[in-house]
C-alpha cells in the first residue's frame, strides 16, 4: 500500500501555490464563550467550488502524466468531489466525466455541467454509479479518481493542515469531519508531524459511523449508513489508505447526533453569519459537547463544506431550533365550542410564547365528541420556557 509523508504534503502545498485559496482561521468570540474554549474556524467552504475537496483534485490532477491528461478522469460522486475536480479539471484542460447516482441534487448537475464536465446518471446509489464508473475506466482508458482514498488527494486535503498551523501556530487541538478519510488522514498527519502535542479530535455522526466501526473491528469495515444532516459524511465504508493513516494520528474520536448537527448549523448561522453544510458543522458541534481538556485551550473548527441545499435551509433551522427549545409543539384537547381555542391561546400568551401555526383536528380526536384535538407550534426561549409553558396549560386544566 502506498503512503503519504510529510514531505508529499508539502510538495503537494508547492504544487498547488495560489491555486487553490488559503482560507482564513479567524478567532470567534462568540462560538468561544458558547464553548468555553477559544475557538478559530478554518473556513474552507469558502474555496471556490465550495469545499475542500479541490486541494486533493487539483493535486490529482496535477500529477497525472501528458498521456493521462489527453484521455482523459472519471470520478463517481454526486457532491463536492465531483465539483471541485471538474472545476479543476476545466482549469488545466484536462477532460473530466463525472457518474452520478440517479438521485443527484439537480443543483450540483448543473453546476459541473458548468464546468465542461460530462455527465452520466447512472445507478440508484453511490455503489452502483461507482460500479459504473470503474466500468467505464477500464474500457475507455480515462483516469478513475476516487474521492479519498488515493495518496495524491490525501496529500492535497493535508494542506489545509500546513495551513491551520501558520495560521494558529500555538494551536492545543484541531477537530475534523471523518466521511471517506482523506481530510482527516491528510491534515492529521501534517498536524502531527511539524506539532505532535497538538491534539487531533476526528467527529462523525451517530448515523453514519464509518471510521467508529472499522477502529472497533481494527480494519476497514463496511456499515450501513442511516439519513444524516452530514450527508458529506453518509460514506459506508472509509477509504483503506486513510483508515491506516488516520487510526495512527488521532487521539480522539467524538460522535455527534443529529440534533446537534442541526444546533450546529444554526449557532453558525446565527453567532459568525456563516451558511455551512452539515459534514462543516460537526466540528463545532463535537465541540458543543464539551469534550474533556478543551476548556480555555486554542481550538481549529475545521468547516471544510458550505453546499448546503438551499431548499432544505429553512426545515434544518427549524429542527435547530426544536432541539435547542426555541420550537415547540404541543398536542392539547380542548372543549369543542366557542371560546375553547381562544382559552388555550389565551394561556399560551401569558406564558409569553408565541404562536406560529394552530391545527384543529376533528377527525381523530379523542374519544369525548364534546373534545377536540389542536396542535400548537410556537417560538419558546429555551427548555425551561417550553417547561414553563407546558406547566402553565396543565395549571390551567387543558389536557396536553
Amino acid at each position: 500500500m502506498t503512503t503519504v509523508t510529510l514531505a508529499d504534503i508539502q510538495a503537494a502545498r508547492t504544487r498547488l501555490g495560489d491555486d487553490i485559496y488559503h482560507s482564513p482561521c479567524p478567532y470567534s468570540l462568540s462560538l468561544s464563550r458558547l464553548t468555553g474554549a477559544e475557538i478559530y474556524c478554518k473556513l474552507d467552504h469558502l474555496q471556490h467550488t465550495g469545499s475542500f475537496k479541490e486541494r486533493g483534485a487539483r493535486n490529482k490532477l496535477l500529477l497525472l502524466t501528458p498521456e493521462e491528461k489527453e484521455r482523459g478522469v472519471i470520478c463517481a460522486s454526486a457532491g463536492n468531489h465531483a465539483l471541485g475536480l471538474s472545476y479543476h479539471g476545466q482549469l488545466l484542460g484536462v477532460k473530466v466525466t463525472v457518474v452520478m447516482p440517479k438521485w443527484a441534487p439537480l443543483v450540483k448537475v448543473s453546476n459541473c455541467r458548468a464546468n465542461e464536465a460530462e455527465i452520466i446518471l447512472h445507478g440508484e446509489s453511490y455503489d452502483q454509479a461507482k460500479k459504473h464508473a470503474l466500468e467505464l475506466s477500464a474500457s475507455t482508458g480515462k483516469t478513475y479518481i476516487p474521492g479519498f482514498d488515493d495518496p495524491a488527494i490525501i496529500a492535497g486535503a493535508g494542506t489545509m493542515g500546513l495551513e491551520i498551523l501558520e495560521d494558529v501556530p500555538d494551536v492545543d487541538a484541531v477537530i475534523i469531519p471523518v466521511g471517506g478519510g482523506g481530510l482527516v488522514a491528510g491534515a492529521g498527519l501534517a498536524i502531527k508531524a511539524i506539532k505532535p502535542s497538538v491534539r487531533v479530535i476526528a467527529v462523525e455522526t451517530e448515523n453514519a459511523p464509518t471510521f467508529k466501526a472499522s477502529l472497533d473491528a481494527g480494519r476497514v469495515v463496511r456499515i450501513d449508513t442511516r439519513p444524516t444532516l452530514a450527508d458529506g459524511l453518509a460514506i459506508a465504508e472509509i477509504g483503506k489508505l486513510p483508515f491506516e493513516i488516520a487510526r495512527k494520528v488521532i487521539d480522539e474520536l467524538v460522535m455527534v447526533d443529529e440534533e446537534q448537527v442541526a444546533r450546529a448549523i444554526l449557532r453558525l448561522m446565527e453567532h459568525e453569519k456563516l451558511v455551512v453544510e452539515g459534514a462543516g458543522a460537526v466540528p463545532l458541534a463535537a465541540v458543543m459537547r464539551r469534550p474533556h481538556g478543551l476548556e480555555g485551550k486554542k481550538v481549529v473548527l475545521c468547516l471544510c463544506g458550505g453546499n448546503i441545499d438551499v431548499t432544505v435551509i429553512g426545515r434544518i433551522i427549524e429542527r435547530g431550533m426544536a432541539a435547542d427549545g426555541r420550537l415547540c409543539r404541543i398536542v392539547a384537547s380542548i372543549d369543542d365550542r366557542p371560546g375553547g381555542l381562544v382559552r388555550l391561546l389565551n394561556v399560551i400568551a401569558a406564558a409569553g410564547a408565541s404562536v406560529k401555526e394552530v391545527e384543529h383536528d376533528r377527525h381523530f380526536g379523542p374519544a369525548d365528541i364534546a373534545k377536540v384535538t389542536v396542535r400548537v407550534v410556537m417560538e419558546t426561549r429555551d427548555a425551561q420556557h417550553v417547561a414553563e409553558v407546558h406547566e402553565a396549560i396543565r395549571q390551567a386544566g387543558i389536557g396536553v
